[in-house]
């Protein structure tokens, strides 16, 4: 009678522990920055690389749910870190390509590596004011969950997380006034060449 009540508080704690947490790429503990950019971001995307600009794993299932999660926690920690200038007359774009997004199958710590391409680009002059391929792991020990699974999605968490975190913490030093890769048309020469 003793095995049979102890078998069924294990199964029943399987079950309790067993529940699958959602993907949460909300990015813990940001502050406000120190440093502005100076321009005023108008638009964020958040696309998947296309096979022949992969640079590793993108689970098929992955096409719809983790770019617009990925949007969604980048434009949260943006909105908190107040980086950018509204006010500012240069007007920038932020693109974000995921070029990795590789789960672990299975083993007793889990680890998730993300790669994903930052671009920021000056609106008016097609200018590159900054690109980064920026690149973490988010691992989570086997004594985190019993199930497999709820390690599994929360390395995919942590490493989202851990890759926007760098991003930001790069984008403090970033000068827009000083392109990476500068456009040929200037935004002088576009006020000059105005009727």
């Amino acid at each position: 009678m003793k095995k049979f009540v102890g078998a069924m508080f294990i199964a029943l704690g399987l079950v309790g522990c067993a529940s699958n947490p959602p993907l949460n790429f909300s990015v813990p503990n940001v502050g406000v920055s120190q440093n502005k950019v100076d321009a005023d971001m108008r638009s964020l995307t958040v696309t998947l690389a296309r096979p022949d600009e992969a640079k590793g794993k993108i689970p098929a299932g992955a096409q719809h749910e983790i770019p617009q999660m990925w949007e969604n926690a980048l434009t949260e920690a943006l909105n908190r870190m107040a980086v950018f200038d509204d006010n500012s007359l240069r007007k920038v774009s932020l693109s974000v390509k995921v070029l990795e997004l590789d789960i672990p199958a299975f083993g007793a710590s889990m680890t998730t590596s993300t790669t994903a391409r930052y671009e920021l680009i000056d609106r008016a002059t097609g200018a590159i004011i900054y690109t980064q391929d920026i690149s973490a792991d988010g691992v989570v020990p086997a004594g985190y969950a019993f199930a497999g699974v709820i390690r599994a999605r929360e390395s995919i968490n942590r490493s989202v997380q851990n890759n926007i975190t760098q991003f930001l913490q790069a984008l403090e030093t970033v000068d827009a006034s000083r392109p990476m890769f500068p456009s040929g048309r200037t935004e002088a020469s576009r006020t000059e060449s105005s009727p």
